[in-house]
């Protein structure tokens, strides 16, 4: 009986598990499946824990060398046992049902440990990019499945600067980044979220009349660099047209700038790098 009844068939027939019909041990309060890839039968779940924002560290294979993927986003842990009654499956084995689920809707595995008890998994679900790390022991102290489960994501910045702390990074440093602006990966549509940065940018314009800004846009370094000078100047463009528009600031007093990737204050060869690379920066301007 496979993992992956629900929608994640088909799994490989070989890969069955013997068990015996029933068992005592419930799940633990409040717990569950992740969605579309059940667990193997016998088993309950035993530990469980969600986290809205959090990050892992998984093991992936580049150029035949193991190497390591930051990933962060909904974080997802739960711990399958079984009972004694229960025929544990071989670590093989758990670790091919998983694998062949997620091959099944077009997913990638990334990495396998040469014992055979231990994969990196890689998915598409409902848009997002899902990861996997499944964790399958069958030794004399016990059977148990581990996994651990990323919904990538950028998180969602609730704190933002103030007009007085915009105030004291221009006056600090001549520029400022500005937190809790965001944007849909490839687009430069604000999201409804931003509106609490642009509030802020508002009631400093109009505390101080005679202050212009450059509003700066940034990217990280992937894809093409002319793609992300365009990118960088439209997202740009859409703060000064949000100050504009909808806080009644003069067009006058703001200049939109694309810089695409050619200021990062954080290496782009990690996924944490590139997060801080994507900005929006203020740049006061001396003289009109």
């Amino acid at each position: 009986m496979p993992i992956g009844r629900a929608y994640l068939l088909p799994l490989a027939a070989a890969l069955v598990v013997t068990t015996t019909p029933a068992f005592t041990q419930t799940d633990v309060a409040g717990s569950k499946d992740y969605p579309g890839i059940n667990r193997l039968p016998g088993y309950y779940i035993s530990d469980y824990k969600e986290t809205p924002f959090d990050a892992y560290t998984y093991k992936v294979l580049q150029a035949h060398t193991q190497q390591e993927q930051f990933v962060e986003g909904r974080k997802l842990e739960v711990r399958y046992d079984r009972p004694d009654s229960v025929t544990p499956p071989s670590q093989l084995q758990i670790i091919r049902n998983y694998q062949n689920a997620v091959k099944a809707i077009g997913g990638q595995v990334l990495w396998e440990s040469a014992d055979h008890d231990q994969t990196t998994l890689r998915f598409t679900k409902n848009g997002k990019e899902v990861w996997f790390e499944v964790t399958g022991a069958n030794i004399p102290s016990g059977a148990f499945v581990q996994l651990i489960v990323i919904e990538k994501q950028a998180m969602q910045q609730e704190i933002v600067l103030d007009a007085q702390g915009i105030a004291v990074g221009l006056g600090a440093a001549g520029s400022v980044a500005i937190n809790g602006i965001n944007f849909d990966t490839g687009k430069s549509d604000l999201k409804p979220e931003s509106m609490a940065a642009i509030a802020e940018i508002a009631k400093l314009l109009k505390a101080n009349p005679a202050l212009c800004l450059y509003v700066v846009g940034h990217t990280d370094m992937v894809a093409d660099v002319i793609a992300n000078l365009k990118l960088s100047q439209a997202r740009a463009q859409a703060v000064v047209n949000a100050l504009v528009n909808l806080q009644g600031i003069a067009s006058t007093r703001l200049t939109a700038f694309g810089n695409g990737p050619y200021a990062p204050i954080a290496t782009n060869k990690t996924e944490a790098g590139r997060t801080k690379n994507r900005r929006v920066e203020l740049v006061e301007i001396a003289t009109r």
